[in-house]
């Protein structure tokens, strides 16, 4: 028999960011949340996304043991844009049984349904830089340590209980060329000119941050605000992530472009792949875990894409060859191997387009699923 409880007290969180290690335990693949981090998501006081969500976490037991997880999250941002009546799952793990995963599922669609929610949606984060979609193909990839990994069961559990597929993101791996790419390198000079843009290269992270923080967070929304699941960022959210990226972070991996004013039109940013160094220390900072992330940071093999942004009226006109051209400098500057791309929404080939002149494979496909509970 399942069993169902509330996440309240302290040992329940503690339990509910644990199980994926239980559950992984061994697995070459799988990249967890830093232990600290993932304990503070679900502390109100230390989440700044509580101020615009609510959020409810359940545990699975069976035979006294922890056999699955879930988060309920209403993102009332979200559902204020979008005009609908959403909830959010987050953090959905458990063992291949479909009676636990039916369990947790209604758990969460009771809940929701009490709060007046119509539509169940998923996996979704708090917003679109925490961990969504549930990975579908891939499975012998090493996730990013920004996306999350789960096993393929994963995907007719979900079914099982009546989801359909919502949309879905794909995923590339980018290698890096041995020399800079001149096809690029002579778009880019042309759009400088043609458009009266340069790029900026900052001296350093903090030089960037404090010229054009909030340039920087007013082209991500305006960059991203119409994309599913996309919601505007508070200034306590835009705090917490410059002081949690900031420290990983490289100036080279980091770019802006100007236009003739000195205003930020675009940007892009790319972070050293933590994913190996996470995944032997299990999430946790002691006592290892911390030289290892800094020497990953140190001398990367591979990268992360972060975000590439543009603002709306620059977009489809190039300004993308200005920020690759220096990314594929930073690339090969650092010996780095390969990049791997973020979340990119399946039926956005203009931006997917922009990797042909490279050498890639599409090698990830996530998804969201969605059902009604009316």
């Amino acid at each position: 028999m399942v069993e169902i409880k509330e996440v309240v007290t302290k040992g329940d969180i503690k339990k509910f960011v644990n199980y994926p290690h239980k559950l992984y335990k061994d697995n070459p693949h799988f990249v967890p949340f830093l232990n600290i981090d993932e304990k503070n998501k679900f502390n109100q006081k230390k989440n700044e996304s509580y101020d615009d969500c609510d959020t409810k976490c359940f545990l699975a037991y069976k035979d006294g043991k922890v056999v699955g997880r879930i988060a309920g999250i209403i993102q009332r941002l979200y559902n204020e844009k979008t005009g609908e009546k959403r909830v959010r799952f987050s953090r959905f793990d458990c063992i291949n049984d479909e009676e636990v995963s039916n369990a947790l599922f209604k758990a969460v669609e009771d809940w929701a349904k009490g709060m007046g929610m119509e539509i169940i949606h998923g996996p979704m984060g708090y917003n679109d830089l925490d961990r969504e979609g549930l990975l579908i193909e891939g499975f012998d990839h090493m996730s990013t340590f920004e996306e999350q990994y789960n096993y393929p069961y994963y995907a007719d559990l979900i079914e099982k209980y009546g989801f359909q597929k919502e949309v879905d993101w794909v995923e590339y791996r980018i290698f890096a060329p041995k020399e800079t790419n001149e096809r690029i390198d002579r778009v880019a000079r042309v759009v400088e000119r043609r458009y009266q843009v340069k790029l900026y290269k900052p001296k350093s992270v903090k030089e960037f941050i404090k010229r054009y923080k909030d340039d920087f967070f007013e082209v991500l929304d305006e960059a991203y605000s119409n994309l599913y699941g996309v919601v505007p960022f508070s200034d306590k959210m835009k705090d917490s992530l410059i002081s949690q990226f900031g420290l990983i972070l490289n100036k080279d991996f980091l770019v802006g472009v100007v236009d003739k004013n000195d205003k930020l039109i675009a940007f892009g940013l790319a972070f050293p792949s933590l994913s190996e160094s996470v995944n032997k220390s299990k999430g946790k900072l002691l006592p290892f875990g911390i030289f290892r992330i800094l020497s990953q940071i140190k001398s990367p093999k591979s990268i992360d894409l972060g975000l590439i942004a543009i603002r709306p009226e620059y977009q489809n006109k190039g300004i993308n060859t200005l920020i690759l051209s220096y990314l594929i400098e930073g690339m090969i500057e650092h010996n780095i191997e390969y990049a791997e791309t973020n979340l990119m929404l399946e039926y956005n080939n203009r931006i997917q387009s922009q990797w042909e002149v490279f050498d890639h494979i599409q090698h990830k496909r996530r998804r969201s699923y969605y059902k009604n509970i009316k």
